[in-house]
């Protein structure tokens, strides 16, 4: 199983934070550092310096590290039109030499599309936008000038697209598309996607959407092992009960809660979870990690858990 640092940075991070960060998970030999995209603090509290915004962000990163994939979990469909992100996208790709990826989703947050003016339709438009947007990627990226292509949907056209500029992976960079719902996710993950991704759910769920995304690749005719599997858990682990508990007190998770949902508890017991997970069909876990600052955490994680995991 492939671990990966998720983390979210419009709770409060500088950029400076967030590179920091980022170089001790390359240096731990993580593979790949994430961040959410999101422009509004969630749950109250100091927000800090504020957000910042991700593919900004993961440009910087692009230039300012040198391994570890990049990535989003999950940029919005409804923040940005798709041809820009196509152009985005690809750029940042070219910036990191071929390590970027792209997680996308419809978007869920309306109290952060108010706070920024964004516009934000009704949840089945937004998955018919998604739906749109991720093929209007994969068409663009696939497009030279001897074969442009054009699309007429009921969002968005694109006339005459020869996909410049080129992202360095090829055919084009992996495409994330992640979520909980029964049918629509899967069928668009099973169309479009590279991987499918479930956030934060229980194993049987977890468990129940590898049926249902199976066999919406079957339906297409799609060999459902060409689809890689992934699974994101809040991690909070520590050496003993005092110390987990004070790591669980500075995000604000209660202990038994953790325990319940994410990959909680010392090494053995976080190992464990993890291993559930991969036993169900996880390929790749996102280890969600709340408290930038505390680079002992990301230290114990990698020494402990990364390659009982390998």
């Amino acid at each position: 199983m492939l671990l990966r640092i998720f983390t979210e940075p419009q709770q409060g991070a500088t950029y400076e934070q967030l590179l920091r960060f980022a170089l001790a998970s390359e240096d731990a030999g993580f593979d790949a550092f994430f961040r959410s995209d999101h422009y509004l603090r969630m749950g109250g509290g100091d927000p800090g310096p504020g957000p910042t915004d991700a593919w900004t962000t993961l440009a910087g990163l692009a230039r300012d590290t040198r391994s570890i994939r990049l990535g989003t979990l999950l940029s919005s469909a409804t923040f940005r039109l798709p041809g820009p992100l196509a152009v985005t996208v690809a750029q940042v790709d070219a910036m990191s030499g071929g390590r970027v990826e792209l997680g996308l989703g419809a978007g869920w947050f309306e109290a952060e599309h108010k706070a920024f003016s964004i516009p934000f339709p009704p949840l089945a438009e937004r998955f018919d936008r998604l739906a749109e947007q991720l093929e209007i990627l994969r068409g663009i990226w696939s497009a030279t000038a001897e074969r442009p292509f054009d699309f007429e949907g009921r969002f968005y056209e694109v006339t005459a697209n020869v996909g410049l500029p080129k992202p360095t992976q090829e055919p084009h960079p992996p495409l994330i598309v992640g979520g909980a719902g029964p049918r629509r996710t899967p069928a668009l993950a099973a169309t479009f996607a590279d991987e499918y991704n479930l956030p934060f759910v229980p194993l049987d769920v977890f468990s129940q959407r590898q049926a249902d995304v199976e066999a919406a690749c079957v339906t297409l005719g799609r060999d459902p092992g060409t689809l890689r599997r992934s699974v994101a858990l809040v991690v909070c682990c520590a050496k003993d009960r005092a110390g987990f508990e004070r790591r669980a007190a500075a995000i604000g998770r209660e202990p038994s809660e953790l325990m319940s949902s994410g990959a909680a508890g010392d090494p053995e017991q976080v190992i464990s979870k993890l291993s559930a997970y991969r036993d169900a069909g996880a390929q790749v876990a996102y280890l969600q990690m709340l408290d930038i600052s505390d680079l002992d955490h990301l230290s114990l994680v990698a020494d402990a858990v990364l390659g009982e995991m390998a």
